[in-house]
């Protein structure tokens, strides 16, 4: 699958607007994952440098910032004109939408979904008993955009403390104009689902799913109008279990729920902020975490496996997966396969043209075939390839020009060469990031003129820090052609988050911090 260079939209309002152009609507620029835009011919190797580089501004909100932003561009707004359009959705529950070029401006529109008379607030840190996401818990996935109806898609956590009787926690899928904010299709639609067994949390043979304790990480996913919601934990506090839900995208209304540990334990689908992928045919291919795991004897826990999933009337079905033949001692470990959102590459020459790569938390990549993914053999896997890394891996790794780029955690940035359908080491940047490590994205102009994107955020247990923004002639990574700390008196960024993905668009770049969305380019 190639990107286009350009893309015409028929946005369906009561006045149909076309616009034609670059666009990011979902995480990681495409459902392939492959964490690259081909279409970027400002920003090059030969410009990105501190001289003529640096922070432009900052998109100020009011709430953390771990969804990755997505853009329009020439979009209608009503009363204020056409605008190349960024949104941002934050931790307090709230989407914005900002002129992309402008960061000192109001934004154009602002929805919350809080409301102070009723008690509805983002749920506090500490009822999820976890100090990842702090102060609180809102909106962590990075929604995703339908550009033919024009609607944003996104979940939001909230939550209702009463003095007397138990707390009430919610998740609620939003579907919002995109020139308005205004809800659509009769949303929001709570969040619900039970499915058959015995599993932790289940009462009377049925586990239902736990809007507390049910954490989502992973990006939204939008694939044959279905939109596709997964969910993990918050630092593994049981009872939970690895979700996958699908709603239509014309009307919200449930398509399927599948839990993939339904009479174990734990299987989240945690990705590290990135995303499930999905290729050309509408498979899905969702990796899960630690967990229970008995398939191969007959039973119906997914633990630590990859899965390819089909839509299949009101069922998810599995149409094959892998699962490495040491599971039960990577999930004993805590070495998550799942760690890591998976990316599908392009098509291949050779036999195995259709290839997955999945790194871990356990320090492994693992190279799967999409038509032959492996299953489970109690000795040895059937795979592709198993390569190790230096560190576990929390993140995605991107695609450019037959080369995969990625950084785990406590490691150098690598570029992969892919030869013969397997990764061979090409080189290693002088740059070490610590955990997480990084998530990189790749801008060019088709085959040339490519810049490696990365950013340094702070450690999981480490005081607040800056955010770093590295770029790197892809061509070369050994050295970085840019850092935002070369002239940290212009550009250094606001604290980071973890798990940021740098996206790169008409000429700019934008990543999420601590209540903002920075944005860097050429200087005047």
């Amino acid at each position: 699958m190639k990107l286009p260079i350009a893309v015409c939209v028929a946005f369906v309002f009561a006045t149909p607007v076309i616009t034609c152009g670059r666009q990011v609507t979902t995480s990681q620029y495409d459902n392939m994952r492959t964490g690259a835009t081909l279409t970027e011919k400002t920003l090059t190797p030969q410009n990105v440098n501190t001289q003529q580089f640096g922070k432009l501004g900052a998109f100020k909100v009011d709430g953390a910032v771990y969804a990755q932003p997505l853009f329009v561009p020439a979009l209608e707004i009503p009363g204020k004109g056409k605008h190349d359009v960024i949104f941002i959705a934050t931790e307090h529950d709230s989407v914005y939408a900002f002129d992309a070029d402008r960061p000192n401006d109001a934004p154009l529109w602002k929805v919350n979904f809080l409301d102070p008379n009723r008690g509805v607030t983002a749920v506090p840190m500490r009822d999820v008993e976890c100090p990842f996401i702090q102060p609180e818990v809102g909106i962590t996935s990075t929604p995703v955009i339908d550009a033919k109806t024009g609607t944003l898609y996104v979940l939001a956590r909230t939550a209702i403390h009463h003095t007397v009787g138990a707390n009430e926690y919610f998740q609620h899928l939003h579907a919002l104009a995109i020139t308005t904010g205004a809800e659509k299709f009769g949303g929001p639609k709570l969040i619900s689902a039970s499915s058959p067994g015995k599993g932790d949390g289940s009462v009377n043979g049925q586990v239902s799913f736990n809007p507390l304790r049910e954490n989502p990480r992973a990006s939204l996913l939008l694939v044959n109008n279905a939109v596709v919601l997964t969910w993990a934990s918050s630092c593994d506090v049981s009872p939970y279990h690895g979700w996958v839900m699908a709603y239509d995208a014309s009307s919200l209304a449930q398509k399927t729920a599948l839990n993939v540990t339904p009479d174990g334990n734990e299987g989240g689908i945690w990705a590290s902020d990135t995303g499930p992928g999905a290729d050309a045919s509408g498979n899905v291919y969702i990796p899960t975490g630690n967990g229970t795991f008995n398939v191969s004897s007959g039973g119906k826990d997914y633990g630590d496996s990859i899965l390819k999933l089909a839509l299949e009337g009101s069922a998810l079905m599995v149409r094959d997966y892998f699962t490495p033949y040491n599971e039960a001692h990577l999930s004993a470990a805590d070495e998550d396969l799942g760690s890591s959102g998976p990316i599908l590459l392009p098509d291949q020459p050779g036999p195995r043209r259709h290839l997955l790569l999945q790194p871990t938390k356990g320090g492994s990549i693992y190279v799967i075939d999409r038509d032959n993914m492996g299953k489970f053999h109690k000795d040895k896997d059937e795979i592709v390839q198993q390569l190790k890394m230096a560190g576990g891996a929390y993140g995605a790794m991107s695609y450019w020009n037959g080369h995969v780029f990625f950084a785990c955690e406590d490691d150098n940035l690598r570029d992969y060469a892919i030869v013969n359908g397997e990764l061979k080491p090409a080189a290693t940047s002088s740059t070490k990031f610590a955990n997480p490590g990084a998530t990189p994205s790749v801008s060019a102009n088709g085959t040339k003129d490519a810049i490696v994107w990365a950013i340094a955020t702070k450690t999981w247990n480490g005081p607040d820090q800056p955010a770093v923004l590295f770029a790197y002639n892809a061509t070369n990574i050994s050295q970085p052609i840019y850092s935002s700390e070369q002239n940290s008196a212009r550009d250094r960024a606001t604290n980071g988050t973890r798990f940021s993905i740098p996206v790169v668009v008409n000429g700019r770049v934008y990543f999420g911090v601590r209540g903002a969305v920075e944005v860097y380019g050429l200087l005047k």
